[in-house]
């Protein structure tokens, strides 16, 4: 089916057309259409208009208003203040609309962009060996949401997990290992816990073979990688000869040394059990192959750096080699470098960002980069990018974007702690967030009749929903605090209310009998079914918005105020009355219809579930 043109779009060309017309001197000037609290719309353009040509706007707007034909869509036109014009539709129109966009299935009329290209998205970037916290969060979140969004717009997307998998802590495990050869194996006391499979060979539950012919849970990974971490942190602080040889076995590793590497290779898959454990409790996809850490780009260092070298883009200086700015400058006034290979030979981490560039670029033809990382590493990024510019690896035709983030904080408005002063652990987060989520939902499940089982996986679709709204509704550059009270909260901007709408939507359908969704344009809309149905119109041109300006808070925002929208709806339009006429049920049930189903897409290109009952 093809797209569906918004009713914004559809009224903005009209009367761009009607300017044309009556005011030929004017060119192809834009009309300004807004949303107003006074009409449907309100076209502003006129007024700079009015300077312009040297004309009295009033005036000008009169002409535009004669020169304007289009009853089917306009119900009444009218000039107001100093030039404006205010814009009401026809009842017809508007719902002629949604039913072109209910008629297209799940894209509900939303166009493909025009021009859409290949984005590589590096998100949700975990340390091997080590354990996420609530700092890995938002760049897990907000990139899987990136990643739907631009999908559904029609983008190609290829995602990249840029983990942590290389450096020097590598030698002081690896060392240890190999003198405490039985700290990764595996009991036998801990048995898989049913993870799904996600079809690319791996377990992302729990349960996960790892060669020893023993199943084991994230928990049970993680906890033998701490306790090895530990380990061998304190022998690495208290014994100078185990320091010497963990260092030896930083040169091996970077050698290629074989037995190194495969003893490299258990720390990584033993992490990876873990990882994908915490991302299938966020109901994230992980895919093995997506999966290119710092290892990933080592073939690529040493070529990177000569070509830097002799391009005069990187320059020796004090044996290390650096790339100098001049904007760029330290509290002393003198210039702050960005390091590709340091003095001892070793590489930094813009050596194999840089390298990551030109892998994504050359290799997998991207025309978009886009970094979901910390604003901290603004700086650092910023020439990460204007280097690559300079080697020519980045050009007109690809764009590298940093969608930086702020801060997790506390109530207290504070970095997030425990009360001990530690990072807090992510994986207790998300159960307590399900604990608290699934406590609601069981106060609730009377009306409902959920089984226990069903107050369970519901409270985990809300609990890990509530944590991904409250930082998606929240612009990605600011610091927001974590607040679950708030969050798993039935009243204000929260996933919950929206859940809870969608489910309230579910329940009238399902209690309409023999009476189906279906759209009557004959009839008049009361004020509440004019509002809700001009906001659901907007839902193509928002996610449009959203989607290129990396901006999934006003996605975000958009459905929370549709399920508002339908709150009032719902208070003020009986749906089900015996005292409507069949056709006024039908027309209804089609809102609700409608409504439903554009919540359960927003959601989801938020990676938010909604259940159907609650």
């Amino acid at each position: 089916m093809a797209p569906v043109t918004s009713l914004a779009s559809t009224v903005d060309q009209r009367i761009a057309d009607a300017l044309s017309a009556a005011l030929p001197e004017a060119g192809s000037a834009s009309p300004l259409l807004r949303r107003s609290d006074r009409a449907d719309f309100q076209a502003n353009g006129i007024l700079a208009l009015a300077k312009q040509l040297k004309g009295a706007p009033r005036e000008l707007a009169t002409r535009v208003v004669a020169a304007l034909t289009a009853p089917e869509l306009i119900a009444d036109i009218e000039v107001s203040g100093p030039g404006f014009l205010n814009i009401t539709l026809t009842d017809r129109a508007i719902t002629e609309t949604l039913a072109a966009r209910a008629a297209d299935g799940d894209r509900l009329g939303v166009p493909y962009a025009e021009r859409p290209g290949t984005t590589v998205i590096d998100y949700a970037q975990p340390n091997v060996a080590k354990e996420m916290h609530v700092g890995h969060l938002r760049s897990a979140v907000i990139g899987a949401a990136m990643v739907e969004m631009l999908e559904f717009t029609g983008e190609k997307v290829i995602r990249r997990h840029h983990i942590g998998d290389w450096g020097t802590q590598f030698g002081m495990l690896i060392q240890y290992l190999i003198e405490h050869p039985h700290e990764l194996d595996h009991k036998g006391d801990s048995e898989g816990t049913g993870g799904r499979d996600t079809g690319d060979g791996r377990d992302t539950g729990g349960g996960q073979d790892t060669g020893g012919g023993q199943d084991i849970d994230g928990e049970t990974a993680m906890s033998n990688l701490n306790r090895l971490y530990k380990a061998s942190r304190a022998l690495f602080d208290s014994d100078e000869e185990f320091k010497a040889r963990s260092r030896d076995r930083v040169v091996a590793l970077q050698a290629g040394d074989k037995e190194t590497l495969a003893l490299w290779q258990r720390f990584v898959d033993e992490s990876k059990i873990y990882f994908y454990s915490v991302f299938d409790q966020l109901d994230m996809e992980i895919h093995d192959p997506d999966v290119v850490g710092e290892s990933g780009y080592n073939d690529m260092l040493e070529e990177t750096c000569r070509l830097l070298e002799e391009s005069g883009v990187a320059v020796r200086s004090e044996g290390a080699l650096c790339v100098f700015f001049d904007d760029v400058k330290g509290p002393d006034g003198n210039p702050v470098p960005l390091i590709v290979k340091k003095t001892n030979g070793g590489y930094g981490y813009a050596a194999t960002d840089l390298s990551a560039i030109r892998d994504r670029v050359g290799k997998l033809s991207a025309t978009n980069l886009l970094y979901v990382v910390d604003a901290r590493q603004s700086l650092h990024f910023k020439m990460v990018f204007e280097t690559a510019r300079r080697a020519g690896w980045l050009s007109e035709e690809v764009q590298a974007v940093q969608l930086a983030f702020g801060t997790v904080l506390g109530k207290d408005g504070k970095p997030f702690k425990t009360r001990e002063g530690e990072t807090v652990r992510l994986v207790d987060l998300l159960d307590e967030a399900v604990e608290r989520a699934t406590a609601v939902v069981r106060e609730k499940s009377e009306k409902a009749g959920l089984s226990e089982d069903e107050i369970a996986e519901r409270g985990k679709q809300v609990g890990i929903g509530a944590v991904k709204y409250a930082d998606l509704s929240t612009s990605a550059a600011r610091d927001y605090k974590f607040d679950l009270d708030q969050m798993v909260s039935l009243h204000g901007d929260t996933s919950v209310y929206i859940q809870y709408a969608y489910a309230r939507i579910q329940s009238i359908l399902r209690k309409a009998g023999d009476a189906t969704p279906a759209a009557h344009p004959e009839l008049a809309l009361a004020p509440a079914e004019r509002a809700l149905g001009l906001h659901l119109d907007q839902f193509g041109d928002v996610l449009a918005e959203a989607a290129a300006g990396y901006e999934p808070h006003k996605l975000a925002a958009y459905i929370y105020q549709l399920a508002s929208l339908y709150t009032t709806f719902y208070d003020q339009c009986h749906v089900l009355s015996d005292d409507n006429p069949a056709e006024v049920v039908e027309n209804r049930l089609f809102l609700c219809d409608l409504t439903a189903r554009t919540i359960e897409r927003g959601l989801a290109l938020l990676g938010i579930r909604a259940p159907e009952r609650l």
